[in-house]
């Protein structure tokens, strides 16, 4: 079995293979592959032996290169090989006649004997990544440094079964000709090492991530019919099982949690938000999350792939799959740097060679292999991609998923952020915004002692109110039923319960009638006289939705609803003003309703009672003045403009299909993160122009010096060993400069 099968998935590596492909980094990034797939008959046919199939089985491969499990062991060998090496060619400059008593035809084949499994085993999959550049037409960092590595070897080998050749000048150095086996041992050391760091900097970029897929449990506790628990792998649970979550313990699936029971869930995962959050029955509860306090039961509802945990992770791949334009920036650079780099290679080698007086041949293949090493645009590569990764891995923690990479780039440019009201600005549901009993109404209600008598009144008629509604499927029903659980008031029995569409609905509650329904008009401006000023001015402008309350055939007050401002939409607002947005509300609502929002919010431009292909309009209209988009929306409504803006940006807890249209999701479902995701593409497209900037004025300034400019000025030259580590700092630098964006702050 040969030591140094190829891999699968690197026996066919894909265009621009190379770990400094820009295309190709970004693609492979997050391909979370442990082990690659047996071998088929082909390739055992191939290889002649299935043993070999076997090997392939097991070389493990990540992220599409060889996985330092599998370079590590060529690393150790050629250092191990490297260091005879390099004290065998170079050990009397630093100990003069340290290896006198060694013959120099000894001496050099020995450096031959130690060389060759370095070059031919330990850069095994550089030769490989070599030969299909060649074949492909793909140039890549292998080309450059696998022809170096090579013109050195096969010259010192030359130099040693052929030394009779070479002129007489060529032939008085310690081994006779010179040779320069030091060159490829030390060259594909240092590369090996710089494959095996930027392997583990990769892996560094998508830990987030990785951690994300541990966080749901392999096994789920499941409550049978009758009523009895069982311990059963996740893979077995189905939509509709009732399962136990106990304290401490991450939730297997999505689910609802079930009648009865309340939840602290620690959602950081999913929002980045440290504290709790209080779940109570019927609310969704999302794979991964930890249970903080108390056990409960909740129904499954998404298993496998389907759980928003499983979603997020797609999410995550296929963002760092995509490629923004200016990712092709560094296609386009290395596509025509590296056949210009192996020109200049070329003019070197000769212009030394016919140019030159003493050893100028030699002269000219060392500068020339110096220049194939230093110009290798490895750090021109990973510029964009390990950027990306890094930037997309971030906004995961803070809770902004990056479905498009190039939506970073895009929202970095955005000048416009068209926004949704209902679900994106607001919370999308009604919600008790006012109880209002008239003055006479009288009701013992379950408040605590605390309550002042007028609290008291209030608590009294939203019980009635909600044990009546209890019933009922209604928006507004649910809203009122959900503040009386909110504010810890039980439901009292009700009986005799009645739906009349469009009417409201009746109910017998502890032995008192009661009737719900749309207020009168004249109940309205009786609301007006009584309510707080700012209320009814909300209720005038449309903003609102009063409820009458009639107890026992007589009026007994009112309860406002509204579609509420999300807490946290004020301070995002103004935030997203600070970054020099201009903000305009796009709603299918009404004129008066939009307005009475945007008047909370300060000054923005409101378009209101607008279709679907309406919002589609008014994003091309905007960007036909020459403004880039973006849109943030949660509803189906919201899809068109979604995919029609420079960047669509969803709601995580809108629908599918808006999901589907964007290329940034805020997780949480609101425009705080929307702030924080603006701050990450920023800092991403700034750290990617760092990078592409110094990438390219390195290799730029490396190439007369490695070609022996400034040898007739200053009798210097760059010696193929410090290129190579020149290209493994360039390198380097460029990963160390993306990894900054973890530490970002918002």
């Amino acid at each position: 079995m040969s030591p140094d099968h190829t891999p699968p998935n690197e026996a066919q590596p894909p265009r621009n293979a190379a770990c400094c492909s820009s295309r190709s980094a970004a693609q492979l990034a997050t391909r979370h592959t442990a082990e690659p797939p047996a071998s088929g008959p082909q390739d055992k046919r191939a290889e002649g032996s299935s043993s070999v199939a076997a090997a392939a089985a097991t070389a493990p491969v990540y992220m599409g290169l060889p996985h330092e499990r599998y370079l590590r062991p060529r690393f150790y060998l050629a250092l191990a090989l490297a260091i005879p090496v390099l004290a065998l060619s170079m050990g009397e400059m630093l100990l003069p006649r340290a290896f006198a008593w060694l013959p120099a035809a000894v001496n050099g084949w020995l450096q031959l004997a130690l060389t060759t499994p370095i070059f031919f085993w330990s850069g095994a999959p550089f030769i490989r990544r070599w030969w299909y550049s060649i074949r492909e037409r793909d140039t890549n960092m292998f080309t450059l440094t696998v022809t170096g590595t090579g013109a050195a070897y096969l010259y010192s080998v030359a130099s040693l079964f052929a030394a009779p050749l070479f002129p007489e000048a060529l032939r008085g150095g310690a081994h006779g000709t010179p040779l320069y086996f030091e060159a490829t041992a030390f060259i594909t050391t240092i590369v090996l090492l710089g494959q095996i760091i930027e392997q583990r900097t990769h892996a560094r970029t998508d830990e987030a991530i990785r951690a994300l897929m541990q966080l749901a449990p392999k096994i789920a506790h499941r409550i049978g019919a009758d009523g009895q628990e069982e311990d059963v792998p996740v893979e077995q649970i189905r939509p509709g099982d009732l399962l136990r979550v106990r304290p401490g313990e991450h939730l297997p699936v999505d689910g609802i949690l079930a009648s009865g029971h309340n939840a602290e869930i620690d959602e950081s995962m999913l929002t980045g938000e440290p504290l709790p959050v209080t779940k109570t029955a019927g609310k969704l509860l999302s794979a991964g999350t930890l249970n903080t306090t108390g056990s409960f039961s909740y129904r499954a509802e998404r298993v496998g792939a389907d759980t928003l945990l499983a979603q997020i992770v797609r999410l995550v791949e296929d963002a760092i799959e995509s490629e923004p334009p200016i990712a092709r920036l560094a296609d386009r650079v290395s596509a025509w740097f590296v056949p210009i780099v192996l020109g200049i290679a070329v003019v070197t080698f000769f212009a030394w060679g016919l140019l030159g007086s003493q050893h100028a041949w030699t002269y000219g293949l060392l500068n020339a292999v110096a220049v194939l090493i230093i110009a290798c645009p490895c750090a021109l590569g990973l510029a964009t991609p390990v950027s990306l990764v890094t930037g997309i891995g971030r906004g995961a923690q803070v809770g902004v998923l990056v479905k498009d990479a190039a939506a970073l780039e895009a929202l970095s440019q955005a000048s416009t952020l068209v926004i949704d009201k209902t679900g994106t600005l607001t919370q999308g549901r009604p919600e008790v915004v006012a109880v209002t009993p008239v003055d006479g109404f009288r009701g013992k209600g379950d408040g605590s002692a605390s309550d002042t008598a007028a609290q008291k009144r209030d608590k009294a008629l939203l019980q009635l109110a909600a044990s009546a509604e209890a019933f009922s499927e209604h928006p507004l029903a649910r809203a009122i039923v959900h503040a009386a659980a909110e504010r810890g008031l039980p439901l009292l029995p009700a009986s005799d319960f009645l739906a009349s569409p469009g009417a409201g609905v009746r109910a017998t509650v502890a032995g008192r009638r009661v009737e719900i329904g749309r207020a009168s008009a004249s109940e309205s401006a009786a609301y007006a006289q009584q309510a707080p000023a700012a209320q009814a001015a909300e209720t005038a402008a449309a903003s609102q939705t009063l409820v009458s309350v009639k107890i026992d055939g007589q009026f007994a007050g009112l309860i406002a609803l509204a579609d509420a401002i999300k807490p946290s939409t004020p301070a995002a607002i103004a935030a997203l003003k600070q970054q020099g947005f201009k903000i305009v509300m796009a709603t299918g609502d009404r004129q008066e309703t939009a307005e009475a929002v945007a008047q909370k919010l300060g000054p923005i431009e409101v378009h209101a009672a607008l279709s679907p292909a309406d919002k589609q309009a008014l994003v091309r209209s905007i960007q036909a003045r020459g403004e880039r988009v973006a849109f943030a929306g949660d509803g189906l409504n919201d899809a068109p403009a979604l995919a029609a803006a420079d960047v669509g940006i969803a709601m995580g807890t809108g629908t599918g299909v808006a999901i589907h249209s964007a290329g940034l999701i805020l997780v949480k479902g609101d425009l705080a993160a929307l702030a924080r995701a603006t701050t990450l593409s920023r800092a991403t497209l700034r750290n990617i122009r760092q990078n592409l900037f110094w990438a390219f004025a390195y290799n730029s300034a490396g190439l007369p010096i490695a070609a022996g400019l400034l040898f007739p000025l200053s009798g210097w030259l760059l010696s193929p060993m410090l290129a190579s580590v020149a290209m493994s700092l360039s390198s380097l630098s460029v990963v160390t400069n993306a990894l900054r964006l973890r530490r970002l702050r918002f």
